[in-house]
């Protein structure tokens, strides 16, 4: 990307140049939050990006026990930028390396995606991979929750949302209700006041050009109710785009506590209304030439359809990594535009591989897999997908045929033949359990990765669910 620092050098006269004197230093753990420790300008050195700083690897989710913590970062000098939430900083994203074997951490993200995108030139089937993730969110303007041995609940608010049309003081003090909202699953595309986010979104897309150089296609309101948005970002190359979405949560996140609201990627904030996604965009290109274009179904060529049928062959296992919370299968229910099926089709949003037949241009060729949502680490998700992709090329897997009717239509005996996505992260943990030989392959993943994600997953998504009563049971059963 442009104006990228190459050297030490160039750090240090961009210091000098915005008045910073702090280096803040990100990296990602393995569930997929960003962490961060900051450095002063004396500790901006040649020696740190090259040799790193040390930290509590055993303080960091997913990663090293008691025993064996210590671990070093290793500013990555190509992602340095102008911090555009704190005055007097720099930002960088680190990669994670093991202090006595020199080597880079089995379990570290970005270390996956790296040895993703080198293993497609391995292969000889592409040189490079383009990713193009749509992530949605949620804006609200409160949210509470609490959990205890005798209650538990949730309550999030927006000034927004469709509930509040009959309220006579509104959250911003107001005593006049305007009653100008988005109904249920009404949301998609209504221009102010109805959609009373576009200033919030306009301010997000400035700072994501302005400060991370990250090209923006267009910005809108979605389909809930309740404040949901979504920018979308142009395509990149693996680790690029990957970068891409940690730059994106954290500006997202941060606009919105300027305007005093709160941002969520939570799949399924609100019962009875859409959820949020990620759908997925990628292709594999070769010395410049797209190679997803051709002339069979829907304009794609074998490879390409021999991608997708990798994609849908691992589907269960994918998602143990793409939807890796257990309220990710609150969204994948049939009703709300939820890909549920694994299946491939032109145009139509109910199956989680579309072609999108926006354009004709083969360079614009490409799948879109629509289960994936934004509380999933990209690095881990873009890799799995890859590595999926990769395996049906390799195997020459078929898709199936395509399916041009409404999915969620079909009736129950047709529904029961074609492939599901998992209803569970217990069932999506046990797919992956089952089938991660793909991921394997090339040392992309490893055993003790994948071993760690499963047993994270469990012990701290499913479990703590299973084991808890949930408010709504009381409706149904307390006085049984």
């Amino acid at each position: 990307m442009a104006n990228e620092p190459k050297n030490i050098g160039d750090v240090l006269k961009l210091m000098q140049d915005t008045g910073s004197d702090i280096l803040d230093i990100k990296f990602i753990d393995l569930p997929g939050t960003w962490q961060h420790v900051s450095v002063p300008t004396s500790e901006v050195t040649e020696s740190l990006f090259q040799d790193g700083t040390g930290f509590d690897g055993s303080s960091i989710r997913g990663f090293q026990s008691i025993d064996e913590s210590d671990m070093l970062l290793v500013p990555d000098i190509s992602t340095v930028k102008k911090d555009p939430f704190n005055d007097g900083q720099l930002t960088v994203i680190a990669d994670i390396r093991d202090p006595l074997t020199g080597e880079s951490y089995s379990r570290d993200p970005r270390n996956v995606a790296k040895k993703a995108e080198a293993y497609l030139k391995t292969t000889g089937i592409g040189d490079n991979s383009f990713w193009g993730p749509e992530v949605e969110f949620f804006i609200f303007d409160s949210v509470r929750f609490s959990y205890g041995a005798n209650h538990g609940y949730h309550f999030v608010d927006s000034d927004e949302g469709i509930w509040n049309s009959g309220d006579l003081t509104m959250l911003d003090g107001t005593t006049l209700n305007k009653g100008m909202r988005p109904r249920h699953k009404e949301g998609y595309f209504p221009v102010p006041p109805v959609d009373t986010l576009q200033d919030i979104r306009s301010e997000m897309v400035r700072t994501l050009i302005n400060g991370f150089n990250i090209a923006v296609e267009k910005h809108h309101h979605e389909v809930a109710t309740g404040g949901q948005g979504e920018i979308d970002i142009v395509f990149d190359s693996l680790v690029q785009t990957a970068d891409n979405v940690m730059n994106y949560k954290y500006v997202v996140k941060n606009v919105a506590a300027k305007y005093d609201k709160v941002v969520t990627f939570m799949p399924k904030p609100l019962f009875n209304d859409n959820g949020t996604g990620m759908h997925t965009h990628q292709s594999i290109w070769k010395d410049g030439v797209p190679l997803f274009a051709g002339d069979e179904y829907a304009g794609l060529s074998k490879l390409a359809l021999n991608y997708i049928g990798g994609l849908i062959k691992h589907g269960k296992a994918l998602m143990a990594l793409a939807a890796p919370t257990t309220n990710s299968y609150k969204r994948l229910t049939p009703g709300f535009e939820a890909p549920t099926i694994l299946a491939l089709s032109a145009r139509n949003r109910s199956a989680a591989c579309r072609i999108p037949m926006y354009f004709q241009n083969p360079k614009a060729k490409r799948v879109e897999f629509r289960s994936a949502d934004p509380t999933c680490n990209p690095y881990l998700t873009f890799a799995a997908m890859l590595m999926a992709g990769l395996d049906g090329i390799e195997n020459g897997y078929e898709p199936g045929d395509p399916l041009e009717s409404d999915l969620f239509s079909l009736s129950a005996e047709d529904m029961a033949k074609l492939p599901q996505v998992p209803s569970s992260l217990e069932e999506a943990l046990q797919a992956l359990e089952d089938d991660h030989e793909f991921l394997l392959k090339g040392g992309v993943f490893t055993e003790d990765l994948i071993r760690g994600w499963i047993d994270f997953k469990r012990e701290n998504d499913v479990d703590p669910v299973r084991l808890r009563p949930h408010p709504y049971e009381f409706y149904l059963s307390f006085d049984a």
